[in-house]
């Protein structure tokens, strides 16, 4: 296997590994059986497992990017795109209900760790805070645009927490359509766009 693939399929099964059992509770060991090769090909590629964490990040990040940049380009107007934002909580429901937002969950992690990868995890959640910020902004919403971002961002993951302790897929279903109706209600969003 070409070296950037090994790398990329370590990546890739460190991503799963961390969300699915979390960072501190995945080996090294773990990964390289789930990729399928000896510790010391691993070591090649990844000296530590904050290397590993610093690529599942960025991978993250590079995913977050191209999928706000897709909803972007669809030319739908600002509340379509930020309805393609709360419907993935259902798109997502089953691994939710498992295992929480891979961005909420590894965030906690990172926080209760005190690692220094903290904000660069975060770093995830402002691309969506500012994503929405602008999405906000376009419908109108003026200086409530962030605060606007921030608690949708709050709401849903909310409804993902409770989504795991609960595994209700009716209460995912339900917290969906209360944010519609709230995106639908707020005053100075009310024309259409």
């Amino acid at each position: 296997m070409p070296a950037s693939s090994t790398r990329d399929l370590i990546i890739e099964k460190a991503d799963a590994l961390f969300y699915e059992g979390g960072f501190e509770a995945t080996s090294f060991a773990d990964i390289a059986a789930a990729v399928g090769i000896s510790r010391g090909n691993f070591y090649h590629h990844f000296k530590t497992k904050d290397d590993i964490l610093d690529a599942v990040i960025s991978l993250r990040m590079e995913r977050t990017r191209a999928m706000l940049d897709g909803w972007q380009a669809t030319g739908d107007g600002p509340r379509t795109r930020i309805l393609s934002f709360i419907h993935m909580l259902i798109a997502n429901r089953t691994k939710i209900m498992a295992f929480g937002c891979p961005v909420g969950t590894l965030c906690s992690e990172l926080a209760k760790l005190d690692h220094a990868a903290q904000d660069r995890a975060t770093a995830i959640f402002s691309l969506f805070r500012d994503w929405l910020a602008g999405q906000f902004r376009a419908l109108g919403a003026g200086d409530r645009a962030e605060g606007l971002a921030l608690h949708l961002l709050a709401w849903s993951q909310g409804a993902a927490v409770m989504a795991t302790a609960f595994r209700d897929e009716a209460f995912i279903r339900s917290e969906v359509a209360g944010i519609e109706h709230w995106l639908a209600t707020l005053p100075e969003l009310s024309k259409p766009n």
